[in-house]
């Protein structure tokens, strides 16, 4: 266990140091006020108590990912800890704490208003669209998996339809009614669960001492289906090291900080504390898969599995909060987050009901057209959840070129963006290449092709920054 505890400090030391250093970078001012006072509307402006505003923005972040991601991700040996680790620190958490903090500094403008700044009018343009449909793909996704094991849980008659109807009542109320209505009050609850759960599991980790890869055993890849981890792992693993989710998630948060400083804990903790969430839920898997094999693909099944052999009845019901409604809490704020780049798009006023159904009643009914496509179709879900995956990486993408154009054009160190952003361009270029969902082609060619690319954005990047120094 010797290179999980070196994982679980680094990242430990990671919020205290590295987020330190981004906090220089950006500059925060204690002395200017939020957008949660200068912009307060009673709905989605409010200012909030620090805690509750991480508690909400870990749970916005981390719904199924940080848990499900890690234990499939855990297949491909020990370059996931390190995956999660490298990039919780290096990439998601600088990815979320500069998203949130320009959301701050913008009046709280959604992800596509931020990006269409430093990226141009059309690019914007492209991302109201993108991020739109990423979002509805993510209340889609999040909502089929917990209603799927609602319905095993309860009576014959309560089945998986009943269940989706439940949630999106649910959801009609969370996305409507002003965020510390529901959101404010029953998320950091769910929060607590969450963390004590993943606290629960950790502890028994050094209770039982199960066998886990370490470092000095080598890198080799033992996912049963010889998938390779170069891009495979890294769209897998994505909440637990860095997703383009959690860009559009921010802005809610950056409505309701009361000061600057605040930032730090709330944006890169929250992505520091999902890091350690899914270094533990890979470990637990890492036994799981040790005494049963791999061929599980069933996360809820491992989570399920894990818990009640380690924590009891509590477990159980700890696990249900986790399965259940963590997704449940993701989908909401997705939906909440498209109606707020939708009318921030329009210029659409959200004090009036009227004003939120408007917009609200689409997006609901695109979603529920997915769901039906997904129920009608065996492999419907998992060609939603695969095309959500690589989405989800992609938006990160652009985020990271537009946090990196922002610095160079600010005049500071824009690498801690330059790396992360290029890393995951050849990664979600070579997957789209590679995964059957996308051209289906060989590996090898796919990782050249996929570079190839990555370099043509380096170098019209290059150029942009040689024109920006001479002008």
């Amino acid at each position: 266990m010797i290179t999980f505890v070196c994982c679980l400090i680094a990242l430990i030391v990671g919020y205290f140091v590295y987020g330190k250093f981004i906090e220089r970078i950006f500059g925060i001012d204690a002395q200017r006020q939020t957008p949660a006072y200068t912009h307060r509307d009673g709905v989605d402006y409010i200012p909030m108590p620090t805690w509750k505003v991480f508690m909400i923005q870990f749970l916005n972040i981390a719904g199924l990912g940080p848990i499900f991601g890690a234990i499939m991700g855990a297949k491909f040996g020990t370059a996931s800890f390190l995956w999660i680790v490298l990039g919780s620190i290096f990439a998601g958490s600088v990815h979320d704490y500069l998203a949130g903090m320009l959301s701050l500094r913008h009046n709280g403008e959604s992800l596509p208003e931020i990006i269409g700044r430093y990226l141009g009018a059309n690019f914007k343009q492209f991302m109201r669209g993108f991020t739109v449909v990423l979002m509805v793909l993510v209340g889609a996704v999040f909502v089929a998996g917990p209603a799927g094991l609602l319905a095993s849980l309860t009576p014959e008659h309560l089945d998986a339809t009943f269940w989706i109807i439940v949630v999106f009542l649910y959801y009609v109320l969370a996305t409507l009614l002003p965020v510390d209505k529901i959101i404010g009050k029953v998320y950091p609850l769910f929060a607590i669960a969450l963390l004590f759960m993943a606290v629960g599991i950790l502890v028994m980790l050094f209770v039982n001492h199960p066998p886990l890869p370490e470092i000095t055993d080598g890198m080799a890849n033992t996912h049963p289906g010889h998938l390779p981890i170069f891009p495979i792992m890294f769209v897998s693993i994505a909440c637990g090291a860095i997703s383009g989710f959690h860009a559009t998630q921010s802005p809610l948060m950056a409505r309701c900080i009361k000061n600057e400083k605040h930032g730090r804990p709330i944006f890169f903790g929250s992505m520091i504390t999902e890091g350690i969430v899914a270094l533990i839920g890979a470990a637990a898997a890492t036994y799981f898969y040790h005494n049963n094999g791999m061929g599980e693909n069933n996360a809820a099944v491992v989570v399920d599995s894990i818990t009640k052999e380690w924590l009891g009845a509590v477990g159980g019901v700890l696990a249900v909060l986790g399965v259940i409604a963590a997704p449940i809490t993701s989908g909401d704020t997705a939906f909440r987050s498209a109606r707020l780049i939708v009318a921030d798009f329009l210029h659409l006023e959200q004090r009036s009901v009227s004003k939120r159904l408007m917009i609200c009643i689409p997006l609901f009914l695109v979603a529920i057209a997915l769901l039906l496509y997904s129920q009608k179709d065996k492999d419907g879900f998992d060609m939603i959840w695969r095309y959500f995956a690589w989405s989800n990486q992609t938006l990160a993408v652009f985020t990271l070129w537009a946090l990196t154009v922002c610095l160079a054009v600010l005049k500071k160190p824009y690498i801690v963006t330059l790396l992360p952003a290029l890393f995951m361009t050849a990664v979600c270029s070579t997957y789209i290449f590679v995964a059957p969902e996308g051209l289906g082609m060989g590996t090898g060619i796919s990782q050249i092709i996929g570079l190839a690319l990555t370099i043509v954005v380096f170098a019209f990047f290059l150029i942009w920054k040689k024109k920006i120094s001479q002008g």
